[in-house]
Order: C-alpha cells, then sequence, then structure tokens
C-alpha cells in the first residue's frame, strides 16, 4: 500500500482485531516455546506487554502522521534521525526477510517430508541435510521465477495460504489436545515447572528471546488506522482484542504440543508435525498427517511467494530515490524488481550452504532464526526512539492517531516499553541455547556478531557512496521535513496531512516493505 489514507470503507474494530489475528499468528515457532512447558505462558504474555502492543500502537501514530507520504520505516526513522539511519531501517528489514527465508523454507521441506506415511522414514528424512539443502533452493528459486511473472497470482495463493496453512491448522492443535486430555491421554509437560521461569538461567532464555520475532510484524497494522472509524477510539481497542486472541492461540497451541511430546524429545523443526501424527495416532486417524503436512507446506509456499516480492519492492523503491546505485534499478518489462531479486535469491543461497558446517538442520535453522531476530530488533529500537525524537522535531504536526492526549507522557511509556524490550531481546539472542546443539560456541557467536556488523555496515558504506546520477528520473519521492526551506518545513509541520494523490511513478513505495512484514508471521 502506498499511504494511510482512508478509502472510505471503514473497518469494523473485530475486523481489524482478524486482520491482526491472522498477520501476526503463525505455527512454525511453538516447537521453540513448547521446550518451556508452563512458563511458556509468561514469555507470551511478557512480550505481547512489552512488544506486540508497543509496537502496533507507535506504528500507528507514525502510519498516520506520514499518510500522504512515501517511505514507510524509511520516512519515520528518516524524519527523525535522517536519511542515513532511515536507510539503515528499511535495509534491515529487506535483509532480514532475505536471511529469514531459509528458515521458513527449512520448515516447508520438514513438511514436505512428513508427507510419507512412515513416521520413522519421514523424520529420517527431514533430519538430513542434503535433502533439506536441495528442497529449500528448489522452492526458493521456483518462488522467485514466479514472483518475476507478477504479483496477480501470488496474491490469490496468499491469501488461500493463510488460511489453509495456518488458520485451520492452529485451531485443530488446539482441539486436539483439549480432545486427547479429556478423554485421558497422558500429559507430558512437566507442570511443576509453574508459570514464572527460573529467570536466573539465563541460557536457557534465548528460545524465549526468539518470541519477539513472533510479534514481529504488527508495525504493518498502522497503515489501517486511518481506516477504522473513530481510530482514536477503536483502533487501540481492536489491537487489544487481536493481541488477546493472538497470545490465547499461542499459549493454547505451544500447550498443545507439550500435552503430546516430552520436553526432552522436541525438535525445532519436526516436532510440529510429529506433534499432528502423535495426536492422530492417539485417535486412529493416521491417515490425516499427510493432509496436514500438506496444508502446512501450503501455508509456508503461500508466504515465501508473497515475501519474496515483498520487502524487496520496499528497497527498489528506496533506491530510486537515489539510495541505490542502477544496477539494482533495473525491473523487467512488468516493472518488477528483477536484478534485486536475484541478489537475493544469491544471499539465500549462500545463507542455505550453512547446513554444510552446522552439526544439524535445526542448528542451522537456530542460528539463521537468532541473526534474523537481532536485525530486526534493531529495525525496531530505531522505530521506538524515532517516535519520541519527532514529539519534538515535529511538535505542531497533526496526528491524527496519537499516544496520549495531552502532553508526551505517554509515547515515553508506550515507545520506551517497546524499546527497552527490544533491546533485552536483542542482548539474550546473542546467547547459545542450551537446548540446542549448536556446534562449537565459536562459530555461534561468529555468525551473530559477524552477520550484524556486517550487515548493519552495508548500507552505511552504500550510502557514502551514492551519487547524483543513483537517482532514477520522476522517482517523485517527498522530501523530509529537514530537507526544506525553513518557511516550508514550519508550513508542511503545521498542515494536516490530509491525503495526497500520488504521483504515477510514485505509486510503489518502501512502505511495501512494512507492509509485506505482515506475511512473515503467516508463513505456516
Amino acid at each position: 500500500m502506498a499511504t494511510t489514507k482512508s478509502t472510505g470503507f471503514k473497518l469494523s474494530v473485530m475486523t481489524l482485531a482478524i486482520m491482526n489475528i491472522t498477520a501476526v499468528v503463525s505455527l512454525r515457532g511453538l516447537p521453540a516455546e513448547a521446550v518451556y512447558g508452563p512458563s511458556s505462558a509468561f514469555y507470551y504474555l511478557f512480550a505481547a506487554l512489552v512488544f506486540l502492543i508497543p509496537t502496533a500502537l507507535v506504528a500507528a501514530e507514525l502510519a498516520a502522521m506520514f499518510a500522504d507520504k512515501q517511505g514507510g520505516v524509511f520516512r519515520w526513522v528518516g524524519e527523525a534521525m535522517g536519511a542515513r539511519t532511515g536507510f539503515l531501517a528499511i535495509w534491515l528489514q529487506w535483509i532480514e526477510s532475505t536471511i529469514w527465508y531459509p528458515t521458513v523454507l527449512t520448515f516447508g521441506a520438514v513438511s514436505i517430508a512428513f508427507i510419507g506415511m512412515h513416521p520413522t522414514a519421514d523424520m529420517a528424512l527431514a533430519s538430513n541435510k542434503m535433502y533439506t539443502l536441495i528442497v529449500v533452493l528448489v522452492i526458493y528459486w521456483a518462488a522467485t521465477f514466479i514472483a518475476l511473472k507478477g504479483l496477480g497470482w501470488v496474491g490469490k495463493v496468499a491469501k488461500i495460504g493463510g488460511l489453509v496453512g495456518t488458520i485451520i491448522p492452529a485451531g485443530l492443535l488446539i482441539v486436539l489436545g483439549i480432545i486427547y486430555l479429556s478423554t485421558g491421554g497422558h500429559n507430558n509437560m512437566d507442570m511443576s515447572q509453574g508459570f514464572f521461569p527460573d529467570l536466573t538461567k539465563f541460557d536457557n532464555l534465548v528460545l524465549a528471546s526468539g518470541i519477539f520475532l513472533f510479534y514481529a510484524g504488527m508495525e504493518m497494522m498502522g497503515i489501517h488506522v486511518m481506516d477504522v472509524k473513530n481510530p482514536s477510539k477503536n483502533y487501540p481497542k481492536a489491537i487489544f482484542i487481536g493481541s488477546a486472541i493472538t497470545v490465547l492461540i499461542f499459549v493454547l497451541g505451544t500447550f498443545s504440543l507439550g500435552f503430546i511430546i516430552p520436553a526432552k524429545d522436541i525438535n525445532l523443526t519436526q516436532s510440529l508435525l510429529i506433534g499432528f501424527d502423535n495426536y492422530f495416532q492417539y485417535l486412529r486417524m493416521s491417515w490425516a498427517s499427510p493432509i496436514i503436512a500438506v496444508a502446512l507446506m501450503f501455508g509456508v509456499l503461500a508466504g515465501v511467494l508473497t515475501w519474496v516480492a515483498g520487502p524487496s519492492k520496499g528497497i527498489f523503491t528506496v533506491g530510486k530515490a537515489g539510495y541505490l546505485p542502477p544496477f539494482f534499478q533495473k525491473s523487467n518489462k512488468i516493472g518488477v524488481q528483477r536484478n534485486i531479486l536475484l541478489i537475493q535469491g544469491s544471499v539465500v543461497t549462500l545463507l542455505s550452504l550453512l547446513f554444510v558446517v552446522m552439526p544439524s538442520v535445526q542448528s542451522f535453522y537456530q542460528i539463521l532464526s537468532q541473526l534474523t531476530v537481532l536485525l530486526y530488533l534493531i529495525m525496531y529500537l530505531l522505530m521506538f526512539a524515532s517516535a519520541i525524537i519527532l514529539r519534538y522535531k515535529m511538535p505542531n504536526i497533526v496526528r491524527p492517531f496519537k499516544v496520549g492526549k495531552v502532553g508526551n507522557g505517554l509515547i515515553w511509556f508506550v515507545a520506551g516499553l517497546g524499546f527497552c524490550g527490544s533491546l533485552l531481546a536483542f542482548v539474550l539472542s546473542f546467547i547459545p541455547p542450551s537446548q540446542i546443539s549448536t556446534g562449537s560456541n565459536t562459530v555461534w557467536f561468529s555468525v551473530l556478531v559477524i552477520g550484524c556488523i556486517v550487515v548493519v555496515a552495508a548500507p552505511f558504506i552504500i550510502y557514502a557512496s551514492r551519487k547524483p546520477s543513483w537517482q532514477a528520473p520522476g522517482a517523485g519521492f517527498q522530501p523530509f521535513h529537514w530537507e526544506l526551506p525553513k518557511n516550508a518545513s514550519a508550513a508542511a509541520a503545521a498542515t494536516v496531512t490530509a491525503p495526497a494523490t500520488p504521483s504515477a511513478a510514485a505509486t510503489p513505495t518502501a512502505g511495501a516493505a512494512g507492509d509485506a512484514t505482515n506475511n512473515q508471521k503467516t508463513e505456516s
């Protein structure tokens, strides 16, 4: 979506709440939290309070402020901290999704392996590194070539995939757990752990820090703030309803896995499929296991198809405004960002080759997931800080949706809570998990630290190297408020951000990256 302007149609509170649930809920990460037993509920609630809700509210204010301007997170951070830092934010949004592909496709490869009718053979195939590598690369490059053909068909597949591959399996998993316990099934979850975890064991918290990525992408919901009737009242209501149901689905889904699989046997990439297998065997419905595997696989494929073309469109548009060399601005006949997609595919291929050096599929899965969390959290730290800074840099701009009616106290609390929560998760994400064999700690820290340094340094190098010739003719990117003459800037800040009609050249926006971020949470 190019802007957050209203289309005339108004979303109801429940409609927006359901959109929120669809955007965030994913089943792929449930095994990581099932390891913690009852205390997993604490982590879900904690992350919702210090990350999910602050992200939604802060993004809504920022999106409404710049409803008539391009840029998404590039605009938000750039207005507060300058174009260089804004470019870092949109870069992180794109590169994070690129690193995410091998992890979600690993789950897709596991789903394909479980289509067979022999669980032991299925598990052996799912653990085979060469099988996983081949499937990841074949599916990813197939999705890339489809994306090069345009987004019409991809959009339809994504809608169906979200329902078939996420919503229905989530409900089914919870129902199976209830039936299992109510009919006398043995509860494998260690209920003695209690609700509150032992927070002194820092090495046990790294898997829990990954829960923040479960909730990532909520900034996308801010694009709908102007499409809600009475947004100052109804938008927060929809967010709290959607967040409550989302947390409930995550908690009950995680518990359902813990009921059927002992914590010591939980595998990050396989346990969701094994859990369904075990439930179906208990109910003498083994024939249903391949069906659910196909459904989950379809959900993964639909999510990847959408994501392949999503964030890359955002960095493509910002690049055309003069932030990337002309090579990265090349598109095919129908305007699809061809060169960026090909480079993105090359990065995914190189990352997938980490299978060769990591001791197991799930250790590869875990380390790339942690790198994804780290990069995404840097972007969120910038976003939360920008919300506070803009209250002082642009105090007079009209905010159609504002966190706190009077003064800046509430934005300090909400954005500050989100910032501190993100910072905590960022620090914890460096700690190797005790539950998963990741091989040498040296490899673990090297991949995470060097990965972060290289990825963060890259946009600064690109920014310092930019030339006037990089700006594409007719890019139509509106200047930042600090780029305008002083009088013009003051007038612009005092103007209501009424919807503007974008020029034809400015139709695709960097906000597409924020919009597509939504689909990371529906990949399965």
